[in-house]
């Protein structure tokens, strides 16, 4: 288990308890605050999970291959707001080439 799904398993955890207190107390802005917490907590715990799974893959990877994706894979872990935005990068760039005009 990486430590993006314990982070996100916490803070889904904080956000359910804020969440719940701003509906106990009748508070807007506690709730809205424990809404975005529960998200951000469920996008963190499913990005811990594809690390996870790239993690089993580069086991089976070509024995020349696999250092280069170890690390790939622990830049992803140190900066996944980075990696998050790279991928969305580049899978914006690869459907614009698979358009015809």
């Amino acid at each position: 288990m990486t430590d993006q799904r314990i982070d996100g398993a916490a803070t889904e955890l904080e956000g359910n308890v804020q969440n719940g207190l701003g509906r106990l107390t009748g508070d807007a802005g506690l709730q809205l605050d424990g809404r975005l917490n529960e998200v951000k907590g469920k996008a963190l715990d499913a990005y811990g999970r594809v690390i996870d799974g790239l993690d089993g893959l580069v086991g089976k990877a070509p024995a020349q291959y696999q250092d280069k994706a170890r690390q790939g894979l622990d830049f992803a872990r140190r900066k996944p707001l980075l990696t998050t935005g790279i991928v969305a990068g580049l899978a914006v760039l690869l459907s614009g080439l698979g358009r015809r005009r």
